[in-house]
């Protein structure tokens, strides 16, 4: 029995280690590396910008007139620090950025032509051209093509009359002064259908005018 000592005893004082386990205590966890996957700070701007861009270009161009002055300020701001840290980009990112640069400032010079169009006074055939959609002498309209002018011009205040001025209005309730002197001239050219047609276009016309002046007098 007492040759068992020894071993026992040396075990219980840690003097049994192998050198395995001498290894193993020695090794150490190494750090942990970012992921070549994790995109870097320029790339997430990159990201931020191409979002932006896409935003603005979805807008309608209504109401966007007034906001272009800090939306060309935010273009600046976001290219400028895109710009210091292009050569960060990968290849795909870049052709990517030079891109969305480009249909941004597409869509920046159309708005800037359409602020300049929209600040030159308007003459009254081009005011009838934009509200009816097409060119046409009302004075010698035909019975039959009444109907759809008054369609037209209907159509035109129901999209647009939220954001219209009193000259856009002025300038609708013109033509639909000249469309209701051509009607008079004809009107018995049309079936009973189309003129009950055309006098209720002319009704909802006058509801959405006077819709509107309500709205003007309630601000007040």
């Amino acid at each position: 029995m007492k040759r068992f000592l020894l071993p026992i005893c040396l075990v219980a004082a840690g003097l049994s280690a192998t050198p395995l386990d001498t290894a193993a205590q020695q090794k150490t966890t190494p750090a942990k590396q970012p992921s070549a996957s994790t995109p870097s700070a320029i790339e997430r701007d990159l990201d931020v910008f191409s979002d932006w861009v896409n935003d603005k270009l979805d807008r309608a161009e209504v109401g966007v007139r007034r906001e272009l002055p800090r939306i060309k300020e935010d273009f600046e701001r976001q290219s400028r620090r895109l710009d210091k840290a292009v050569d960060s980009l990968s290849s795909q990112s870049k052709r990517e950025y030079s891109t969305q640069k480009r249909r941004y400032q597409s869509w920046e010079s159309k708005q800037d032509s359409l602020d300049a169009a929209a600040r030159e006074p308007e003459t009254a055939s081009a005011a009838q051209r934009r509200l009816l959609n097409e060119t046409v002498t009302i004075s010698k309209a035909r019975a039959n093509e009444l109907p759809e002018l008054y369609l037209h011009l209907l159509e035109t205040t129901r999209e647009r009359r939220r954001t219209w001025t009193q000259a856009d209005w002025s300038a609708a309730s013109a033509v639909l002064e000249r469309l209701n002197a051509r009607y008079e001239q004809v009107r018995e050219q049309l079936p009973l259908e189309e003129r009950v047609r055309i006098r209720s276009m002319q009704a909802e016309f006058r509801t959405l005018e006077k819709a509107r002046d309500v709205k003007d007098i309630m601000k007040e």
